[in-house]
């Protein structure tokens, strides 16, 4: 069969058991992996911050006001329909063509769309009533499917590239990318909320972040055009081993594979929305009726008492600051998970912190409900859990999967764990808190049913530690 051209390394480094081409050194690997995946994720945390604060408002301008945000997360849920689109096309040529060329074209294709979002106006310009909103939508797709595609190859860059048993450390970095995106798309807009009047940040602040990231973007192509390949796909090339049809090979032979790593991924995705989308939501939202019915009234919206639902009534400034803190520990036990994980074994590990994530969902009433010092407790916890599950993801879902699918298995498994676990997270969470009349005892439950049915997956999954990673390639 034909075989995709692969550039031959200049040397090998006889130090690395991994066999770590020369071009992709340490250094450049693991910042490699952390920068794309951080813009990518910067990218889409700048939209999910948007899409509470003031998309709504600009391009469902007509809408009631839950409504309106219901319009807006419905929107931010067509992301997590394009991802699993963009896993197959990204992880076909990504396991045909090669994982370098395939990492330069998702970052691309999140950059731009990114950026086109921030040059957007809003749905009250005169023509623009159905075009912003439509624009919007095909942005946002594209979005996903970038984001689709970017994780699984920064993970294999990262795995594909570690030394022997340190797979899921070097793992770590590109899941470090969520919280440093987090970090930085949510600090600008704290810095804007603080200078800029509600007016300004609603007519143009809002932009910046979208704009900005053009800037990473091209910081993150520079670094990428530099890498090699990896060991493990010149291995399928040299061997003729190139799946014609990744999609068909890894559903065919692999399709256990891929149930497993969707269910297990499951708790994790259900957990960073709730923890993130829907806090912000509920917790900014006012807990006063006189507060609701005023607001409704200026934006000349009809209010109706009975269908109030209070919050917490923490101020959005504050509340974002809350976010950003709990996010630190997000990132800081994602670096430890690593270890840990490499010690213990993937599965016996996600194993006790699936069972954490369970017991953190029974007790989310008593966190968040009461006031802002016990949502900042939960919010430390839930992201703590966050951190300690998502770190030790870049390396037991490609390990799922032999060399000449991994691309296409691990990443079609990611993403259809984010539709049924991130997409309809925020939406599920507002049914529930409507439902409950102002309380979140129902989320929690939601949580903790989705990290049961985790669990279930992992004690049917056979440890991945010690798999050939690099030699294991389907025939």
């Amino acid at each position: 069969m034909a075989t995709p051209a692969v550039a031959e390394p200049s040397a090998q480094n006889p130090q690395n058991s991994g066999q770590q081409q020369a071009g992709n050194t340490r250094g450049r690997v693991i910042f490699s992996s952390l920068i794309g995946t951080t813009i990518e994720f910067f990218d889409f945390y700048a939209y999910a911050t948007a899409s509470v604060l003031v998309f709504p408002k600009l391009f469902f301008p007509s809408a009631t006001d839950i409504n309106a945000i219901l319009s807006s997360f419905a929107i931010f849920g067509v992301a997590f329909v394009a991802r699993p689109v963009g896993s197959i096309i990204f992880g076909h040529f990504g396991d045909k063509l090669g994982r370098k060329g395939t990492l330069v074209a998702s970052l691309l294709t999140m950059g731009l769309a990114t950026f086109l979002i921030g040059l957007l106006p809003p749905a009250t310009t005169p023509g623009w009533v159905v075009l912003a909103p439509l624009l919007l939508v095909v942005f946002r797709f594209l979005q996903g499917l970038a984001l689709g595609g970017e994780w699984s190859g920064a993970a294999l860059l990262a795995t594909e590239n570690a030394p022997a048993n340190k797979r899921a450390v070097w793992g770590t970095f590109p899941q470090l990318g969520a919280p440093i995106g987090f970090i930085i798309a949510n600090t600008m807009y704290v810095i804007m909320n603080s200078f800029l009047t509600a007016k300004q940040f609603e007519d143009f602040g809002w932009r910046i972040p979208f704009l900005f990231s053009i800037i990473m973007v091209a910081l993150g192509l520079y670094v990428r055009l530099k890498l090699v390949e990896s060991t493990s796909f010149r291995k399928v090339v040299k061997e003729e081993k190139v799946a014609k049809v990744p999609l068909a090979e890894t559903f065919k032979y692999h399709w256990r594979a891929v149930i497993a790593g969707t269910f297990i991924m499951l708790a994790t995705y259900v957990l960073f929305y709730l923890t993130t989308s829907f806090t912000l939501t509920y917790g900014t939202a006012t807990d006063k009726v006189d507060v609701a019915r005023a607001a409704a009234q200026k934006a000349g919206q009809k209010f109706d008492p009975a269908s109030f639902v209070p919050g917490l009534g923490i101020d959005r400034g504050v509340f974002l600051w809350m976010l950003i803190i709990g996010v630190v520990f997000f990132g800081i036990f994602t670096v430890v998970s690593g270890p840990l994980a490499e010690k213990y074994g993937r599965r016996k590990f996600l194993i006790w912190v699936t069972v954490g994530i369970l017991l953190f969902g029974a007790a989310w009433g008593l966190m968040f409900g009461p006031g802002t010092a016990a949502a900042m407790v939960g919010l430390i916890v839930g992201f703590t859990l966050m951190g300690l599950t998502f770190g030790p993801m870049a390396a037991i879902l490609p390990e799922l999967f032999p060399a000449n699918v991994r691309y296409t298995g691990s990443a079609i498994a990611y993403n259809l764990s984010s539709v049924i676990g991130a997409a309809p997270a925020s939406f599920v969470a507002i049914a529930l808190w409507q439902f409950g009349k102002g309380s979140t005892v129902w989320v929690g439950v939601y949580l903790a049913v989705a990290a049961a049915l985790t669990l279930v997956a992992l004690l049917l999954t056979r440890e991945t530690k010690d798999r050939n990673f690099e030699d294991n390639i389907s025939a």
